[in-house]
């Protein structure tokens, strides 16, 4: 999935996405396992958001993205905040040619926007040869209960001054798929017009059995598994499933 005009409106949309949680997370995890290192891949950084926290905190950030839109805008906000992010357009399940990292991860659900099976085990693979040895891999993915339950046939809607949308989920094509159709709409500030642009997202999940053995697979030692940023046992109810893997 490649983002076109939604990029540069991107973190206008998703300024309540709690982002320190993430880092928190990473912190954690990174003390209660023992990684030392502060070399961190961000695969799917997109804005560059969660990269810039996380090199406010210290790590050596490189950002991986599909979008050239999303790399863009990341680059001109980590050069505003006096960082040098090394950004690169690639597709991480075609992750080659780039250095070993003590944590790699994989954050806000950017997983589900991989259609296929051999897509995630292709990326599990790449992480795994991009990992120093007992570095961890981190990643976030919705669960089937949300795919189905929370987002198939509903719609979601965001008044702002200059930005508005209408975002329709509907059932997708593959099992514990979803394709959200987003419209929005941006306050030309030239012409003091609203400009309409169409989007569809497509995003598809598996059961967390089916991750355990795609990590097991790929060579990794499943060292946890959570829900919702530690903050809640796993149930069937859970919304966003953390694994928490480490490099044999």
């Amino acid at each position: 999935m490649t983002y076109g005009k939604f990029a540069y409106l991107y973190d206008e949309l998703m300024k309540d996405v709690p982002y320190e949680k993430w880092v928190g997370f990473i912190n954690k995890q990174a003390s209660m396992y023992g990684v030392k290192g502060k070399n961190l891949l961000d695969l799917a950084c997109g804005t560059g958001e969660l990269s810039i926290q996380l090199a406010d905190n210290g790590y050596s950030v490189t950002g991986v993205d599909l979008s050239a839109d999303m790399l863009a805008v990341a680059k001109e906000k980590a050069e505003e905040k006096g960082h040098s992010l090394l950004l690169i357009e690639q597709d991480m399940s075609e992750l080659e040619g780039l250095d070993l990292y003590d944590i790699i991860g994989i954050f806000c659900d950017s997983l589900n926007y991989l259609q296929t099976e051999n897509a995630v085990m292709q990326t599990f693979e790449r992480v795994f040869q991009h990992l120093k040895p007992g570095g961890l891999f981190l990643f976030d993915v919705h669960s089937i209960y949300k795919m189905n339950h929370l987002f198939i046939d509903q719609t979601y809607a965001y008044n702002g001054e200059d930005v508005s949308y209408i975002w329709q989920c509907f059932v997708g094509e593959y099992p514990d798929s979803v394709e959200h159709e987003l419209t929005f709409f941006h306050l030309d500030s030239r012409t003091n017009q609203y400009q309409r642009y169409d989007e569809l997202h497509v995003q598809r999940t598996f059961s967390i059995e089916q991750y355990e053995t795609w990590l097991s697979k790929a060579g990794f030692e499943l060292l946890e598994i959570s829900a919702d940023f530690l903050d809640s046992k796993l149930n069937a109810e859970s919304e966003r499933i953390f694994f928490t893997a480490r490099k044999r």
